[in-house]
């Protein structure tokens, strides 16, 4: 019986530690984007771009909190890059702003207490989902072209890709406390997408002729770019659609915790 009631009160002391630190984060970050995909496919990070956003957080306790933020970024890739001879050959090439919106449940590998001085910091991981924005363009003699009305890889008119995609999100980072009011984190993410047409780029080349009669010169030309005849024929392969697109986030925030904010009791009227 003893031993029951020291494993309850061990229990308890513990829940009421984890308890103790809850409350909200509101901050902004500033930081890089960059793609992996039919136009990237090494781990080199090519073209990074500007990205930043806003965040919102709940403290549920010292171990578990979750996020939900709204991102902005810039991300490229071009086939000129490359060191595989296919692909420089391809040379083919995308911008696109990405919108995001994503939520993600965030795990401490130590403790962590805002009003703390021995737990003021820790590493994290965290897993979550998205939603994106995305709108592939590139350039010709000059001009730029929003790719998707081009209808590149053959599509009829109204049967375009869908420019909103959702997907999974990993990443880890690292938090600090300034103060007891202000902290930093460190993170990177990757959103792992549903879709493959993030960089306009998927399965095969479509008949460039269809393409011009249909679509008009400046698709034909942005269909097929490659440098070498007969690579751009129809049902050569253009990208690989079994390998979905994916953008990452690298960068630094700076949060302020409020606490728990309790709404104000609503009073009963007296008559």
């Amino acid at each position: 019986m003893r031993r029951i009631l020291f494993v309850i009160f061990i229990v308890n002391f513990s829940i009421i530690g984890l308890e103790a630190q809850k409350g909200w984060e509101l901050g902004a970050w500033l930081g890089t984007s960059f793609y992996y995909g039919d136009l990237n496919t090494t781990t080199s990070i090519r073209k990074p771009g500007l990205a930043l956003g806003i965040m919102g957080r709940y403290n549920f306790n010292t171990r578990i909190t979750a996020t939900g933020s709204i991102n902005f970024g810039n991300i490229a890739g071009a086939d000129s890059l490359s060191s595989n001879n296919f692909e420089r050959n391809r040379n083919l090439s995308f911008k696109s702003r990405i919108y995001d919106v994503t939520g993600q449940l965030e795990f401490h590998f130590f403790e962590y207490d805002h009003w703390s001085k021995d737990y003021h910091w820790t590493p994290y991981t965290f897993i979550g989902f998205n939603f994106v924005k995305f709108n592939p363009r590139a350039e010709l003699n000059g001009e730029t072209y929003y790719l998707n009305p081009l209808g590149t890889e053959g599509q009829d008119a109204g049967n375009e890709y869908h420019l909103v995609s959702g997907g999974l999100v990993l990443g880890g980072g690292f938090k600090w406390d300034i103060n007891r009011d202000w902290s930093v984190n460190i993170f990177f993410s990757t959103h792992r997408l549903l879709t493959d047409y993030l960089d306009d780029v998927s399965t095969t080349f479509a008949e460039n002729q269809k393409i011009l009669i249909t679509r008009g010169p400046v698709a034909a030309q942005l269909a097929d770019r490659s440098l070498i005849d007969g690579l751009g024929a129809e049902g050569k392969q253009r990208g690989n659609a079994n390998d979905k697109d994916s953008y990452n986030f690298v960068g630094i925030s700076i949060m302020k915790y409020f606490g728990d904010i309790d709404c104000p009791k609503i009073s009963e009227p007296h008559f």
